[in-house]
């Protein structure tokens, strides 16, 4: 940042402030005398402060003042009237909080200056976040205002080991950043983690909290979020109460979380305030709509093309007689209709007001039905879409990675039937077992062996349940459960590889005994009612590290 030095002498002070913001219209110095001769001069920019406090607690002041000199410290201590006002000696703190809305008062004959804070500008009220509604609960939200933000997580946490630590990323905008952390219940580690990420970080603008997530985040390249997001000062109260960090940044209504679990994606904000039987339900139905929009296309897709044989008579009648006439394959059929969906998705949320919902759900039915009467689309198609696209919207914080999975399971599908769909989901399954957020398992709970001390899993607990705090501590990931989960991908193969022979599975049994695991499928075989040799896979347990 380009600053200059104070002297003692103030015409040049006010000539030197004059050159560094020439050109720039903005700045205004007030001159102010008083009754003996006391010299001073004010600096600020015009819509950034608060005029009533220029003019009742800085000029009047002076103009009252019967001193004809003064010192910087007895100016700031005995004369000005504002609730925040100090000298200052650091020529980048001095600069950074002028440019922020502060205003700087100088006398003649002192170099330092005195900083006050008169900010003023304009912000947009705490209403509800239009991505983060409730049912029920508190229906405040964070705003583009940095210090309003960190009042309303005080507000929520009324403990003096709440710790906020400032510091300012990007050399051009010098933004402020806010590292927030209940100390004693989050590890030092993760805070000196986080502290480090940001300010090794060499960027010209931060203007959005996006610019920083994608920077720091793990596994920059994995569609599945790393670090959580939230409009609402409630949820990141309550991640600091699990022992996370929030960072929130100056301009951004948007807080990031850290570290992020998997689980969190099926998690709702009004999980909470809601009877726990609705809140359990509702999740159910979100983890089956996340595998229904990644998985339903891909499925009718190796169905109709390679596993014809798995689907019942009527059913297969029905939908080869709706296919005829189609000029498409099936696999480009559900491609092309996922193009157009996304495209109508895309056109709905670009489209302001209500007329883009009005597009798409109208866009939606015309092209839809189009699409069937040109024989250019089956309706089984039109069908299996729309349910992977509505589906798709129950776990919005997934909504990128179901888009990837979604077209990759498709190709598997169309290229390999369900060897390749299997294929896929167990290489999905490596990568979620390989990840982590701030060294901490990205599958913490949902995985044997990697548990922490939360009630909170997959399903809600009743609160007077809830008798361990959900701290989120850094577990280290043991070497043998991302590949004992693995080794039962080869059944799930053979599985699907006997699909041509096999009815479904009549029977599954998983054994543990002294620490060796052991799945077995019984099946029956179509062209008679014998029951073949179980299918058995032997997991022996991890060697030790």
């Amino acid at each position: 940042m380009e600053t200059i030095t104070f002297t003692a002498n103030l015409e040049r002070n006010i000539r030197m402030m004059q050159e560094l913001f020439r050109n720039d219209d903005t700045l205004i110095i007030r001159r102010a005398i008083g009754q003996n001769g006391l010299r001073c001069a004010l600096f600020f920019f015009d819509g950034m402060v608060n005029s009533l406090a220029i003019n009742q607690s800085l000029v009047r002041p002076i103009l009252r003042c019967e001193q004809p000199r003064l010192s910087a410290d007895i100016l700031a201590a005995a004369v000005l009237q504002a609730d925040e006002c100090r000298v200052e000696t650091d020529m980048n703190k001095v600069f950074a909080a002028f440019l922020y809305g502060d205003a700087i008062v100088l006398t003649d004959g002192d170099a330092r200056p005195v900083l006050v804070n008169t900010k003023g500008f304009d912000k947009r009220s705490t209403a509800e976040p239009e991505n983060e509604r409730v049912l029920s609960g508190p229906r405040e939200g964070f705003t583009e205002c940095f210090m309003p933000n960190l009042a309303l997580i005080r507000r929520r946490v009324n403990d003096p080991r709440l710790k906020f630590r400032f510091m300012r990323v990007g050399s051009r905008t010098n933004t402020n950043v806010c590292l927030c952390y209940i100390a004693g219940l989050c590890e030092n580690s993760l805070v000196e983690r986080l502290e480090t990420r940001l300010t090794a970080l060499d960027i010209d603008s931060v203007l959005d909290s996006n610019y920083l997530a994608e920077r720091i985040r793990d596994h920059r390249w994995s569609p599945f979020p790393t670090l959580g997001t939230t409009e609402r000062p409630d949820v990141a109260a309550s991640r600091m109460l699990e022992g996370r960090c929030v960072i929130v940044v100056d301009g951004s209504p948007v807080a990031l979380t850290a570290p992020f679990l998997f689980q969190e994606c099926f998690q709702s904000n009004d999980d909470y305030y809601i009877s726990f039987l609705q809140a359990n339900l509702s999740r159910i139905l979100r983890v089956i709509g996340f595998v229904f929009t990644i998985t339903f296309p891909a499925m009718y897709a190796a169905l109709m093309l390679y596993h014809r044989e798995l689907v019942p008579a009527r059913l297969l009648f029905a939908v080869s007689a709706a296919q005829r006439g189609v000029p498409l394959p099936i696999g480009w059929e559900i491609l092309l209709m996922l193009f157009v969906l996304e495209a109508l998705k895309e056109a709905g949320a670009r489209t302001p007001g209500a007329m883009g919902q009005t597009m798409s759900i109208v866009g939606g039915l015309v092209l839809g039905d189009a699409a069937v009467s040109a024989r250019f689309a089956a309706a089984p198609t039109v069908i299996v879409v729309a349910i992977a696209g509505v589906t798709g919207l129950m776990v919005p914080k997934l909504q990128t990675a179901a888009l990837w999975l979604r077209f990759v399971l498709l190709a598997a599908a169309a290229s390999w039937g369900l060897y390749g769909v299997g294929l896929a989901l167990g290489l999905t399954l490596a990568a979620l077992c390989r990840m982590h957020s701030c060294s901490v398992p990205y599958l913490l709970n949902l995985v044997p062996r990697i548990s922490a001390e939360h009630e909170d899993t997959w399903l809600r607990y009743p609160w007077f349940f809830h008798a361990l705090r959900p701290l989120c501590r850094q577990t280290p990931v043991e070497g043998g459960t991302p590949v004992k989960l693995l080794r039962f991908l080869p059944l799930l193969l053979l599985l699907c590889g006997c699909a041509r022979e096999v009815s479904p599975v009549s029977a599954l049994a998983l054994d543990c005994n002294n620490g060796v695991y052991c799945l077995t499928a019984e099946v029956v075989r179509q062209d008679s009612r014998r029951t073949t040799p179980p299918h058995r896979l032997t997991c022996p347990p991890p060697e030790p590290m």
